[in-house]
Protein backbone atom coordinates (compact mmCIF):
# COMPACT_ATOMS: atom_id res chain seq x y z
CA UNK A 1 0.00 0.00 0.00
CA UNK A 2 1.62 3.24 -1.13
CA UNK A 3 0.36 5.86 1.30
CA UNK A 4 3.50 7.55 2.60
CA UNK A 5 5.21 9.43 -0.26
CA UNK A 6 7.15 11.59 2.20
CA UNK A 7 8.88 8.56 3.68
CA UNK A 8 9.60 7.14 0.26
CA UNK A 9 11.13 10.36 -0.96
CA UNK A 10 13.14 11.07 2.17
CA UNK A 11 14.22 7.64 3.31
CA UNK A 12 14.03 5.19 0.43
CA UNK A 13 14.46 6.52 -3.09
CA UNK A 14 16.92 9.20 -2.06
CA UNK A 15 19.28 6.53 -0.80
CA UNK A 16 18.96 4.40 -3.88
CA UNK A 17 21.28 5.14 -6.74
CA UNK A 18 21.72 2.98 -9.78
CA UNK A 19 25.19 2.16 -8.57
CA UNK A 20 23.80 0.67 -5.37
CA UNK A 21 21.21 -1.32 -7.28
CA UNK A 22 23.83 -2.96 -9.46
CA UNK A 23 25.03 -5.03 -6.57
CA UNK A 24 28.11 -6.52 -8.10
CA UNK A 25 29.18 -3.75 -10.45
CA UNK A 26 32.39 -4.64 -12.21
CA UNK A 27 32.15 -8.30 -11.27
CA UNK A 28 32.42 -11.02 -13.88
CA UNK A 29 29.17 -12.44 -15.23
CA UNK A 30 28.01 -16.02 -15.12
CA UNK A 31 25.14 -18.10 -16.47
CA UNK A 32 22.43 -19.05 -13.99
CA UNK A 33 19.60 -21.55 -14.43
CA UNK A 34 16.34 -21.00 -12.54
CA UNK A 35 13.20 -23.11 -12.96
CA UNK A 36 14.34 -24.34 -16.35
CA UNK A 37 15.27 -20.93 -17.78
CA UNK A 38 18.87 -19.85 -18.24
CA UNK A 39 19.61 -16.20 -17.63
CA UNK A 40 22.36 -15.37 -20.08
CA UNK A 41 24.40 -13.11 -17.85
CA UNK A 42 23.63 -12.62 -14.19
CA UNK A 43 25.86 -10.69 -11.80
CA UNK A 44 27.93 -12.55 -9.28
CA UNK A 45 27.04 -12.10 -5.65
CA UNK A 46 26.73 -13.70 -2.23
CA UNK A 47 25.35 -17.10 -1.40
CA UNK A 48 21.89 -17.10 0.21
CA UNK A 49 21.58 -17.61 3.93
CA UNK A 50 21.38 -21.24 5.03
CA UNK A 51 17.87 -21.79 6.45
CA UNK A 52 16.82 -25.07 8.08
CA UNK A 53 12.99 -24.76 7.84
CA UNK A 54 12.95 -26.10 11.43
CA UNK A 55 9.71 -25.48 13.34
CA UNK A 56 9.47 -23.91 16.79
CA UNK A 57 6.61 -23.60 19.26
CA UNK A 58 4.48 -20.81 17.79
CA UNK A 59 3.32 -19.49 21.18
CA UNK A 60 6.10 -20.18 23.66
CA UNK A 61 9.16 -19.59 21.49
CA UNK A 62 10.51 -16.17 20.57
CA UNK A 63 12.43 -17.47 17.56
CA UNK A 64 11.88 -15.59 14.33
CA UNK A 65 13.09 -16.25 10.81
CA UNK A 66 15.02 -13.56 8.99
CA UNK A 67 14.63 -12.53 5.37
CA UNK A 68 18.24 -11.45 5.10
CA UNK A 69 20.13 -9.16 2.79
CA UNK A 70 22.02 -12.20 1.50
CA UNK A 71 18.65 -13.72 0.58
CA UNK A 72 17.23 -10.58 -1.04
CA UNK A 73 20.38 -10.00 -3.08
CA UNK A 74 19.64 -13.27 -4.89
CA UNK A 75 17.01 -11.36 -6.89
CA UNK A 76 19.71 -9.41 -8.70
CA UNK A 77 22.20 -12.26 -8.94
CA UNK A 78 19.91 -15.13 -9.98
CA UNK A 79 16.61 -13.60 -11.13
CA UNK A 80 17.73 -10.61 -13.17
CA UNK A 81 19.21 -10.33 -16.66
CA UNK A 82 21.42 -7.23 -16.84
CA UNK A 83 21.71 -7.50 -20.65
CA UNK A 84 18.08 -6.72 -21.56
CA UNK A 85 17.28 -3.56 -23.46
CA UNK A 86 16.30 -0.72 -21.14
CA UNK A 87 12.68 -1.04 -20.07
CA UNK A 88 12.29 -4.70 -21.00
CA UNK A 89 11.34 -7.23 -18.33
CA UNK A 90 14.59 -8.50 -16.84
CA UNK A 91 13.14 -11.27 -14.67
CA UNK A 92 12.68 -14.96 -15.51
CA UNK A 93 9.36 -15.98 -17.02
CA UNK A 94 8.92 -18.34 -14.06
CA UNK A 95 8.36 -15.42 -11.66
CA UNK A 96 6.85 -12.85 -14.03
CA UNK A 97 3.12 -12.12 -14.05
CA UNK A 98 1.78 -12.18 -17.63
CA UNK A 99 1.03 -8.77 -19.10
CA UNK A 100 -2.44 -7.33 -18.47
CA UNK A 101 -4.04 -5.71 -21.54
CA UNK A 102 -4.44 -1.95 -21.39
CA UNK A 103 -8.11 -2.26 -22.43
CA UNK A 104 -9.05 -4.12 -19.23
CA UNK A 105 -12.70 -3.93 -18.05
CA UNK A 106 -13.74 -2.41 -14.71
CA UNK A 107 -15.99 -4.10 -12.13
CA UNK A 108 -18.01 -1.02 -11.26
CA UNK A 109 -18.05 2.67 -12.10
CA UNK A 110 -19.09 3.54 -8.52
CA UNK A 111 -15.92 2.83 -6.57
CA UNK A 112 -12.21 2.20 -6.85
CA UNK A 113 -11.46 -1.40 -5.83
CA UNK A 114 -8.19 -2.66 -4.41
CA UNK A 115 -7.23 -5.08 -1.56
CA UNK A 116 -9.65 -8.02 -1.82
CA UNK A 117 -10.35 -11.24 0.11
CA UNK A 118 -12.95 -14.01 0.18
CA UNK A 119 -15.56 -15.13 2.69
CA UNK A 120 -13.88 -18.05 4.46
CA UNK A 121 -14.59 -20.68 7.07
CA UNK A 122 -12.61 -21.44 10.23
CA UNK A 123 -9.90 -23.10 8.13
CA UNK A 124 -9.68 -20.24 5.64
CA UNK A 125 -11.36 -22.22 2.87
CA UNK A 126 -13.25 -20.02 0.41
CA UNK A 127 -16.92 -20.79 0.99
CA UNK A 128 -20.22 -19.88 -0.61
CA UNK A 129 -23.33 -18.94 1.36
CA UNK A 130 -26.69 -20.25 0.18
CA UNK A 131 -25.59 -20.34 -3.43
CA UNK A 132 -23.71 -17.04 -3.44
CA UNK A 133 -19.98 -16.36 -3.53
CA UNK A 134 -18.96 -13.26 -1.57
CA UNK A 135 -15.78 -11.21 -1.67
CA UNK A 136 -14.69 -8.14 0.29
CA UNK A 137 -12.65 -5.24 -1.04
CA UNK A 138 -11.32 -1.90 0.04
CA UNK A 139 -13.34 0.69 -1.88
CA UNK A 140 -13.46 4.46 -2.27
CA UNK A 141 -15.58 6.72 -4.50
CA UNK A 142 -14.37 7.08 -8.08
CA UNK A 143 -15.07 10.79 -7.72
CA UNK A 144 -11.78 11.21 -5.85
CA UNK A 145 -8.31 10.77 -7.41
CA UNK A 146 -7.12 7.18 -7.43
CA UNK A 147 -4.00 7.92 -5.40
CA UNK A 148 -6.07 9.55 -2.63
CA UNK A 149 -8.25 6.49 -2.11
CA UNK A 150 -6.51 5.28 1.07
CA UNK A 151 -7.76 8.28 3.03
CA UNK A 152 -11.38 7.39 2.21
CA UNK A 153 -11.12 3.59 2.36
CA UNK A 154 -14.12 1.53 3.45
CA UNK A 155 -14.71 -2.22 3.29
CA UNK A 156 -17.20 -3.03 0.54
CA UNK A 157 -18.53 -6.33 -0.74
CA UNK A 158 -19.46 -8.03 -3.99
CA UNK A 159 -21.46 -11.17 -4.67
CA UNK A 160 -22.44 -13.45 -7.54
CA UNK A 161 -23.96 -16.91 -7.95
CA UNK A 162 -21.64 -19.75 -6.99
CA UNK A 163 -19.97 -21.47 -9.92
CA UNK A 164 -21.27 -18.78 -12.26
CA UNK A 165 -20.12 -19.05 -15.89
CA UNK A 166 -16.90 -17.31 -16.82
CA UNK A 167 -17.51 -13.65 -17.46
CA UNK A 168 -20.37 -13.32 -14.97
CA UNK A 169 -20.05 -9.93 -13.32
CA UNK A 170 -19.78 -9.40 -9.60
CA UNK A 171 -22.61 -7.33 -8.11
CA UNK A 172 -21.51 -4.47 -5.85
CA UNK A 173 -23.41 -4.61 -2.55
CA UNK A 174 -22.13 -1.42 -0.94
CA UNK A 175 -20.30 -0.95 2.37
CA UNK A 176 -20.22 -3.83 4.84
CA UNK A 177 -20.58 -1.64 7.95
CA UNK A 178 -23.11 1.15 8.50
CA UNK A 179 -21.62 4.64 8.36
CA UNK A 180 -19.81 5.97 11.43
CA UNK A 181 -19.64 2.64 13.26
CA UNK A 182 -16.08 1.35 12.79
CA UNK A 183 -13.32 2.02 15.32
CA UNK A 184 -11.63 4.82 13.35
CA UNK A 185 -12.12 7.06 10.35
CA UNK A 186 -10.94 4.64 7.68
CA UNK A 187 -11.09 0.87 7.25
CA UNK A 188 -8.16 -1.05 5.81
CA UNK A 189 -7.55 -4.67 4.89
CA UNK A 190 -8.46 -7.72 6.93
CA UNK A 191 -10.33 -11.00 6.61
CA UNK A 192 -13.90 -12.26 7.02
CA UNK A 193 -14.94 -15.59 8.55
CA UNK A 194 -18.29 -17.33 8.33
CA UNK A 195 -19.06 -18.47 11.85
CA UNK A 196 -21.93 -20.61 13.17
CA UNK A 197 -25.19 -20.21 11.27
CA UNK A 198 -25.46 -16.84 9.56
CA UNK A 199 -22.90 -15.04 11.71
CA UNK A 200 -19.82 -13.43 10.21
CA UNK A 201 -16.80 -12.07 12.03
CA UNK A 202 -14.85 -9.35 10.29
CA UNK A 203 -11.25 -8.60 11.24
CA UNK A 204 -9.91 -5.34 9.85
CA UNK A 205 -7.41 -2.53 10.26
CA UNK A 206 -8.79 0.67 11.78
CA UNK A 207 -6.84 3.80 10.88
CA UNK A 208 -7.21 7.57 11.20
CA UNK A 209 -6.25 10.21 8.65
CA UNK A 210 -6.98 13.91 8.79
CA UNK A 211 -9.69 15.04 11.18
CA UNK A 212 -10.82 12.15 13.43
CA UNK A 213 -14.47 11.20 13.22
CA UNK A 214 -16.33 12.47 16.31
CA UNK A 215 -16.72 9.76 18.91
CA UNK A 216 -13.67 7.76 17.84
CA UNK A 217 -10.40 7.32 19.69
CA UNK A 218 -8.44 8.52 16.63
CA UNK A 219 -6.39 5.33 16.62
CA UNK A 220 -3.46 5.65 14.18
CA UNK A 221 -3.63 1.93 13.32
CA UNK A 222 -5.08 -0.95 15.31
CA UNK A 223 -6.53 -4.36 14.53
CA UNK A 224 -10.25 -4.54 15.24
CA UNK A 225 -13.21 -6.91 14.89
CA UNK A 226 -16.98 -7.02 14.91
CA UNK A 227 -19.64 -9.72 14.52
CA UNK A 228 -22.63 -9.36 12.21
CA UNK A 229 -25.07 -11.38 10.15
CA UNK A 230 -25.17 -12.34 6.49
CA UNK A 231 -28.48 -12.70 4.68
CA UNK A 232 -29.00 -14.32 1.28
CA UNK A 233 -32.15 -14.37 -0.85
CA UNK A 234 -32.85 -15.10 -4.50
CA UNK A 235 -32.07 -11.44 -5.18
CA UNK A 236 -28.70 -11.24 -3.49
CA UNK A 237 -26.65 -10.82 -0.32
CA UNK A 238 -26.70 -8.26 2.49
CA UNK A 239 -25.09 -7.73 5.91
CA UNK A 240 -26.65 -6.35 9.10
CA UNK A 241 -26.82 -6.51 12.92
CA UNK A 242 -23.17 -5.73 13.55
CA UNK A 243 -22.34 -5.48 17.22
CA UNK A 244 -19.67 -3.53 19.01
CA UNK A 245 -16.47 -2.87 17.08
CA UNK A 246 -13.67 -3.93 19.40
CA UNK A 247 -9.97 -3.15 19.26
CA UNK A 248 -8.01 -6.40 19.51
CA UNK A 249 -4.35 -5.44 19.10
CA UNK A 250 -2.24 -2.31 19.01
CA UNK A 251 1.55 -2.09 18.58
CA UNK A 252 3.60 -2.44 21.75
CA UNK A 253 6.74 -0.49 20.80
CA UNK A 254 8.96 -3.52 21.43
CA UNK A 255 8.13 -6.10 18.80
CA UNK A 256 5.95 -3.74 16.78
CA UNK A 257 6.68 -0.08 16.14
CA UNK A 258 4.28 2.65 17.28
CA UNK A 259 3.39 5.96 15.66
CA UNK A 260 5.25 7.73 18.48
CA UNK A 261 8.40 5.88 17.42
CA UNK A 262 7.92 6.37 13.69
CA UNK A 263 5.15 8.27 11.96
CA UNK A 264 5.36 5.83 9.06
CA UNK A 265 4.99 2.59 11.02
CA UNK A 266 2.91 -0.37 9.76
CA UNK A 267 0.44 -2.39 11.81
CA UNK A 268 -2.35 -3.91 9.74
CA UNK A 269 -3.82 -6.69 7.58
CA UNK A 270 -5.09 -9.38 10.02
CA UNK A 271 -5.36 -12.90 8.57
CA UNK A 272 -6.78 -15.61 10.88
CA UNK A 273 -6.50 -19.37 10.54
CA UNK A 274 -6.39 -22.69 12.35
CA UNK A 275 -3.62 -25.23 11.97
CA UNK A 276 -5.15 -28.56 10.80
CA UNK A 277 -2.32 -30.46 12.47
CA UNK A 278 -3.07 -28.76 15.80
CA UNK A 279 -6.82 -28.00 15.66
CA UNK A 280 -8.68 -25.91 18.18
CA UNK A 281 -6.39 -22.89 18.27
CA UNK A 282 -6.84 -19.82 16.09
CA UNK A 283 -3.84 -17.76 15.02
CA UNK A 284 -3.56 -14.37 13.38
CA UNK A 285 -0.88 -13.05 11.05
CA UNK A 286 -0.46 -9.33 10.50
CA UNK A 287 1.98 -6.84 9.05
CA UNK A 288 4.19 -4.98 11.49
CA UNK A 289 7.34 -2.87 11.72
CA UNK A 290 10.09 -3.68 14.20
CA UNK A 291 9.93 -1.57 17.37
CA UNK A 292 12.22 1.35 18.12
CA UNK A 293 12.91 4.88 16.93
CA UNK A 294 14.68 4.77 13.55
CA UNK A 295 18.36 5.47 14.08
CA UNK A 296 18.41 4.47 17.74
CA UNK A 297 20.70 1.55 18.66
CA UNK A 298 17.89 -1.02 18.80
CA UNK A 299 17.00 -0.34 15.15
CA UNK A 300 20.49 -0.92 13.80
CA UNK A 301 20.84 -4.22 12.00
CA UNK A 302 23.12 -6.99 13.24
CA UNK A 303 25.13 -9.69 11.49
CA UNK A 304 22.19 -12.12 11.61
CA UNK A 305 20.10 -9.68 9.54
CA UNK A 306 22.82 -9.70 6.89
CA UNK A 307 22.88 -13.50 6.76
CA UNK A 308 26.16 -13.92 4.89
CA UNK A 309 28.04 -17.18 5.05
CA UNK A 310 31.48 -17.15 6.61
CA UNK A 311 34.13 -16.00 4.18
CA UNK A 312 31.68 -14.87 1.49
CA UNK A 313 33.68 -12.41 -0.66
CA UNK A 314 30.51 -10.47 -1.51
CA UNK A 315 29.44 -9.93 2.09
CA UNK A 316 28.66 -6.48 3.46
CA UNK A 317 29.45 -5.46 7.01
CA UNK A 318 26.83 -4.32 9.49
CA UNK A 319 28.56 -0.95 9.76
CA UNK A 320 28.46 -0.42 5.99
CA UNK A 321 24.78 -1.27 5.80
CA UNK A 322 23.77 0.74 8.86
CA UNK A 323 25.52 3.76 7.35
CA UNK A 324 23.10 3.47 4.40
CA UNK A 325 20.23 4.37 6.71
CA UNK A 326 18.49 1.00 6.57
CA UNK A 327 16.97 1.49 10.03
CA UNK A 328 13.87 2.73 8.18
CA UNK A 329 13.38 -0.68 6.57
CA UNK A 330 12.18 -2.86 9.44
CA UNK A 331 9.22 -4.80 8.09
CA UNK A 332 8.06 -7.90 9.92
CA UNK A 333 5.20 -10.40 10.01
CA UNK A 334 3.51 -10.58 13.38
CA UNK A 335 1.65 -13.39 15.13
CA UNK A 336 -1.13 -13.49 17.71
CA UNK A 337 -3.18 -16.30 19.24
CA UNK A 338 -6.84 -16.19 20.26
CA UNK A 339 -7.50 -16.82 23.95
CA UNK A 340 -11.27 -17.37 23.70
CA UNK A 341 -13.62 -19.16 21.31
CA UNK A 342 -15.42 -15.97 20.30
CA UNK A 343 -12.12 -14.63 18.91
CA UNK A 344 -12.54 -11.37 20.79
CA UNK A 345 -9.49 -11.78 23.05
CA UNK A 346 -5.98 -12.21 21.65
CA UNK A 347 -2.42 -12.51 22.92
CA UNK A 348 0.19 -10.74 20.84
CA UNK A 349 3.35 -12.77 20.17
CA UNK A 350 6.80 -12.03 18.75
CA UNK A 351 7.04 -11.81 14.95
CA UNK A 352 7.63 -14.96 12.93
CA UNK A 353 9.61 -13.24 10.17
CA UNK A 354 11.68 -10.06 10.04
CA UNK A 355 13.02 -8.13 7.04
CA UNK A 356 15.28 -5.78 8.99
CA UNK A 357 17.59 -3.91 6.65
CA UNK A 358 15.77 -5.47 3.70
CA UNK A 359 12.28 -4.05 3.25
CA UNK A 360 9.88 -1.71 5.00
CA UNK A 361 6.63 -3.46 4.08
CA UNK A 362 5.50 -7.07 4.42
CA UNK A 363 1.84 -6.56 3.61
CA UNK A 364 -1.19 -8.87 3.73
CA UNK A 365 0.58 -11.99 5.07
CA UNK A 366 -1.09 -15.36 4.52
CA UNK A 367 -0.24 -18.92 5.46
CA UNK A 368 -1.03 -21.92 3.28
CA UNK A 369 -0.34 -25.48 4.40
CA UNK A 370 0.50 -27.86 1.56
CA UNK A 371 2.11 -31.30 1.59
CA UNK A 372 2.98 -30.89 5.26
CA UNK A 373 4.82 -27.62 4.64
CA UNK A 374 3.85 -24.16 5.90
CA UNK A 375 4.02 -21.53 3.18
CA UNK A 376 4.17 -17.92 4.32
CA UNK A 377 3.27 -15.41 1.61
CA UNK A 378 3.46 -11.63 1.72
CA UNK A 379 3.49 -8.76 -0.75
CA UNK A 380 5.82 -5.82 -1.08
CA UNK A 381 6.77 -2.87 -3.26
CA UNK A 382 9.94 -2.11 -5.17
CA UNK A 383 10.20 1.34 -3.55
CA UNK A 384 10.19 -0.03 0.02
CA UNK A 385 13.43 -1.99 -0.34
CA UNK A 386 16.45 -0.84 1.64
CA UNK A 387 19.43 0.80 -0.03
CA UNK A 388 21.53 -1.62 -2.05
CA UNK A 389 18.61 -3.96 -2.78
CA UNK A 390 16.15 -4.23 -5.67
CA UNK A 391 13.01 -6.22 -6.39
CA UNK A 392 9.63 -5.86 -8.11
CA UNK A 393 6.14 -5.18 -6.82
CA UNK A 394 4.69 -8.60 -6.14
CA UNK A 395 4.48 -11.75 -4.04
CA UNK A 396 7.25 -13.06 -1.81
CA UNK A 397 7.13 -16.54 -0.28
CA UNK A 398 8.84 -18.57 2.44
CA UNK A 399 8.53 -22.21 3.49
CA UNK A 400 9.03 -24.00 6.81
CA UNK A 401 7.90 -26.92 8.92
CA UNK A 402 5.52 -24.96 11.16
CA UNK A 403 3.80 -21.66 11.87
CA UNK A 404 7.01 -20.39 13.51
CA UNK A 405 9.94 -21.72 11.53
CA UNK A 406 13.35 -20.86 10.19
CA UNK A 407 11.58 -20.03 6.95
CA UNK A 408 13.52 -20.56 3.73
CA UNK A 409 12.87 -17.95 1.02
CA UNK A 410 11.33 -19.57 -2.03
CA UNK A 411 13.40 -19.60 -5.21
CA UNK A 412 16.43 -18.60 -3.16
CA UNK A 413 15.41 -14.95 -2.83
CA UNK A 414 11.77 -15.04 -1.73
CA UNK A 415 10.49 -13.66 -5.06
CA UNK A 416 7.52 -15.70 -6.30
CA UNK A 417 5.56 -13.37 -8.60
CA UNK A 418 6.37 -9.90 -9.87
CA UNK A 419 4.98 -7.49 -12.43
CA UNK A 420 7.17 -7.15 -15.56
CA UNK A 421 10.04 -4.88 -14.52
CA UNK A 422 13.52 -3.90 -15.62
CA UNK A 423 15.34 -4.36 -12.33
CA UNK A 424 18.46 -2.76 -13.78
CA UNK A 425 16.76 0.64 -13.54
CA UNK A 426 16.19 2.47 -10.23
CA UNK A 427 13.14 1.81 -8.07
CA UNK A 428 10.01 3.67 -9.07
CA UNK A 429 6.48 4.54 -7.88
CA UNK A 430 3.08 3.91 -9.51
CA UNK A 431 1.81 7.48 -9.05
CA UNK A 432 4.44 8.95 -11.38
CA UNK A 433 6.53 6.26 -13.11
CA UNK A 434 9.74 7.40 -14.73
CA UNK A 435 9.90 7.24 -18.54
CA UNK A 436 11.87 4.35 -19.98
CA UNK A 437 10.81 1.72 -17.43
CA UNK A 438 8.58 -1.22 -18.32
CA UNK A 439 5.02 0.16 -18.76
CA UNK A 440 3.61 -2.73 -16.71
CA UNK A 441 5.93 -2.61 -13.72
CA UNK A 442 2.95 -1.52 -11.59
CA UNK A 443 0.23 -3.41 -13.42
CA UNK A 444 -0.96 -5.33 -10.33
CA UNK A 445 -0.62 -5.34 -6.56
CA UNK A 446 -2.14 -6.58 -3.29
CA UNK A 447 -2.06 -10.21 -4.34
CA UNK A 448 -4.32 -12.66 -2.51
CA UNK A 449 -3.22 -16.31 -2.57
CA UNK A 450 -6.10 -18.75 -3.06
CA UNK A 451 -6.34 -22.54 -2.94
CA UNK A 452 -4.54 -24.47 -5.67
CA UNK A 453 -2.11 -21.64 -6.33
CA UNK A 454 -4.60 -19.15 -7.77
CA UNK A 455 -3.53 -15.53 -7.22
CA UNK A 456 -5.88 -12.54 -7.36
CA UNK A 457 -4.77 -8.88 -7.33
CA UNK A 458 -5.99 -5.44 -8.32
CA UNK A 459 -4.92 -3.42 -11.34
CA UNK A 460 -2.89 -0.35 -10.45
CA UNK A 461 -1.16 1.19 -13.47
CA UNK A 462 -1.06 -0.41 -16.94
CA UNK A 463 0.95 1.79 -19.28
CA UNK A 464 -0.47 4.95 -17.72
CA UNK A 465 -4.07 3.76 -17.31
CA UNK A 466 -5.02 3.50 -13.64
CA UNK A 467 -7.12 0.53 -12.64
CA UNK A 468 -8.90 0.34 -9.33
CA UNK A 469 -10.48 -2.94 -10.39
CA UNK A 470 -9.56 -6.61 -10.02
CA UNK A 471 -6.94 -8.20 -12.25
CA UNK A 472 -7.07 -11.40 -14.24
CA UNK A 473 -6.31 -14.26 -11.86
CA UNK A 474 -3.03 -16.09 -12.43
CA UNK A 475 -1.73 -19.40 -11.11
CA UNK A 476 1.53 -20.41 -9.50
CA UNK A 477 2.68 -23.99 -9.10
CA UNK A 478 4.86 -24.57 -6.07
CA UNK A 479 6.48 -27.47 -4.27
CA UNK A 480 9.23 -27.53 -1.69
CA UNK A 481 11.06 -24.22 -1.91
CA UNK A 482 10.48 -23.52 -5.62
CA UNK A 483 7.64 -22.07 -7.65
CA UNK A 484 6.81 -21.02 -11.19
CA UNK A 485 4.01 -19.23 -13.00
CA UNK A 486 1.65 -21.63 -14.79
CA UNK A 487 1.39 -20.32 -18.35
CA UNK A 488 -0.94 -23.19 -19.30
CA UNK A 489 -3.61 -21.61 -17.09
CA UNK A 490 -6.18 -19.44 -18.85
CA UNK A 491 -4.95 -17.55 -21.89
CA UNK A 492 -1.17 -17.84 -21.80
CA UNK A 493 -1.22 -17.50 -18.03
CA UNK A 494 -4.01 -14.94 -17.60
CA UNK A 495 -7.22 -16.38 -16.18
CA UNK A 496 -10.61 -14.67 -15.89
CA UNK A 497 -10.80 -11.23 -14.32
CA UNK A 498 -11.73 -11.25 -10.62
CA UNK A 499 -11.69 -15.06 -10.46
CA UNK A 500 -12.09 -16.14 -6.82
CA UNK A 501 -13.83 -19.53 -6.97
CA UNK A 502 -15.35 -21.34 -4.01
CA UNK A 503 -12.97 -23.80 -2.40
CA UNK A 504 -14.79 -27.12 -1.92
CA UNK A 505 -12.26 -28.58 0.52
CA UNK A 506 -13.47 -28.99 4.08
CA UNK A 507 -10.33 -28.80 6.22
CA UNK A 508 -7.05 -26.98 6.30
CA UNK A 509 -5.67 -23.49 6.04
CA UNK A 510 -6.34 -23.53 2.32
CA UNK A 511 -5.09 -27.05 2.96
CA UNK A 512 -4.00 -29.15 0.00
CA UNK A 513 -3.32 -32.83 0.53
Amino acid sequence: MNVFPERIANHSLSRRGLGKLLLAAGAASTAVTLSGRTIASAAEGPQPTAHTQQAYDPVNSDFHARWTRADARQIMTTQNDPTVAAGENSMPRSVTMPEIPKDFPIMTDEVWVWDTWSLTDEYSNQVSYKGWDVIFSLVAPRSIPFDERHWSARIGFFYRHSNAPEGTEWIYGGHVFPDNTSVSTTEWSGSTRLMQGNKVRVFYTATTFGTPRPGTAAEPAVIATTMGQIKATKKGVSFSHFGEHKTLLRPDGKWYQTKEQNEYFSFRDPFTFEDPYNPGTTYMLFEGTGGGVPGDPETRIVEADLGYREGDPYAETAEEVNNMGVFWQRGNIGLAVATNKDLTEWKMLPPILTAYGVNDQTERPQMIIKDGKYYLFTISHQFTYAAGLRGPDGVYGFVGDGIRSDFQPMNGSGLVLGSPTDLNLPADRPEAPQPGQNPRQFQAYSHYIQPDGLVQSFIDNVDGRRGGTLSPTVKINYSGATSEVDYSFGNNGLGPYAYLPTNKQKTGVTYVK
